[in-house]
């Protein structure tokens, strides 16, 4: 373990940064997802990972990281964090506190996917009545990870009553929330044939993504062609 300080290390993250990353963070996205605003350096990803490192596993150095705000700082603290120490209620504060999509994502994947409680917390940001969209992101982008992954336990009564959910909520849906919702409606029609028609006429309906600017070699997000390119692959 490196015995760096808070200090210095914000003070290394900050010499790593780029001023055209940082201009490119703070744009929202074609998603309609706010971008990080200004408490960043515009540190690469590699550069971050290459920073945990050489700091190796700190649990409360990674705390103190987080609460700085710093996106930069955040995605660091994410690498040095351990899942088992932090409890449902950090977490939860934690989901709350990620305002960009970089960290929302880093998050899911490194903590939130390992916790012991995910799904519990799963199913208190799924609920109807949670109003903050990154927690209710967070939902749904478990949810998908759920199905992607065959767990037996999203029955096809609980694909019918997601996809109910999904027509009805999606379109007024805040950005932030969308993207993930979206995600759920793909995985329920590469994974299941008997909701694949459904999946599909949902997407057609709402639209959502139909004009995503996509690169050569890559899917679209708009849910008909990403379903029917994915169930093609797997032939």
């Amino acid at each position: 373990m490196t015995d760096m300080t808070v200090k210095e290390i914000l003070a290394e993250l900050e010499s790593l940064g780029d001023e055209k990353r940082r201009r490119r963070n703070a744009k929202v996205g074609p998603d309609g997802i706010p971008g990080a605003g200004d408490n960043q350096f515009g540190c690469r990803t590699g550069d971050i990972r290459k920073l945990a490192k050489k700091i190796k596993t700190d649990h409360e150095r990674g705390r103190e990281l987080w609460k700085t705000g710093n996106i930069d700082a955040q995605l660091l603290a994410i690498l040095l964090m351990k899942p088992k120490e932090l409890s449902a209620e950090q977490l939860d504060t934690m989901v709350r506190e990620a305002r960009f999509a970089w960290v929302a994502e880093w998050l899911h994947s490194y903590i939130l996917a390992k916790h012991r409680d995910r799904d519990a917390l799963r199913q208190k940001w799924m609920k109807r009545s949670e109003k903050d969209p990154w927690a209710a992101r967070a939902g749904w982008h478990h949810t998908a990870s759920q199905i992607n992954g065959g767990d037996d336990e999203v029955d096809s009564a609980g694909l019918d009553a997601l996809l109910d959910r999904i027509e009805k909520e999606m379109p007024k849906a805040p950005p932030e929330t969308k993207w993930t919702m979206n995600n759920t409606l793909a995985a329920i029609g590469i994974r299941h044939a008997r909701h694949r028609e459904r999946a599909i006429a949902i997407g057609e309906k709402i639209g959502l993504y139909r004009d995503w600017p996509v690169p050569k070699g890559c899917t679209s997000p708009f849910a008909p062609v990403w379903i029917e390119e994915m169930v093609r692959r797997q032939g």
